[in-house]
């Protein structure tokens, strides 16, 4: 069990991929994405969904990320953020998106 400041360190926020591209070269299949976060910037990810998307079905697309792990290479890309989705779907791992269009950088509470 953890208590409420533990899971009040964890930053979660919306943001909106502005940009997507296969990770070639990535030990498992994966695709590059580049998210707005509205004031925060864009950040960058590296996530393992290539089961359920392609990198053109994520332009657009709304999604939550952890916005304040720090940053991990991974081969040769930098990811700044951790794109959350729901695993053990046979459809592979689908993304958490809000129910409705929001602001870009919009904290989970």
């Amino acid at each position: 069990m953890i208590i409420w400041d533990d899971f009040a360190k964890i930053e979660l926020r919306t943001g909106t991929i502005q940009r997507a591209e296969e990770f070639v070269g990535a030990r498992n299949p994966a695709i590059k994405v580049w998210i707005d976060f509205g004031e925060m910037g864009i950040k960058k990810s590296s996530a393992q969904i290539t089961q359920a998307y392609t990198p053109e079905q994520l332009i657009g697309k709304q999604v939550i990320a952890v916005t304040n792990f720090p940053p991990k290479q991974i081969g040769n890309f930098m990811s700044e953020c951790l794109v959350l989705g729901c695993v053990g779907d046979p459809q592979g791992i689908i993304l958490l998106t809000p129910d409705k269009k929001v602001e870009n950088g919009l904290k989970i509470a």
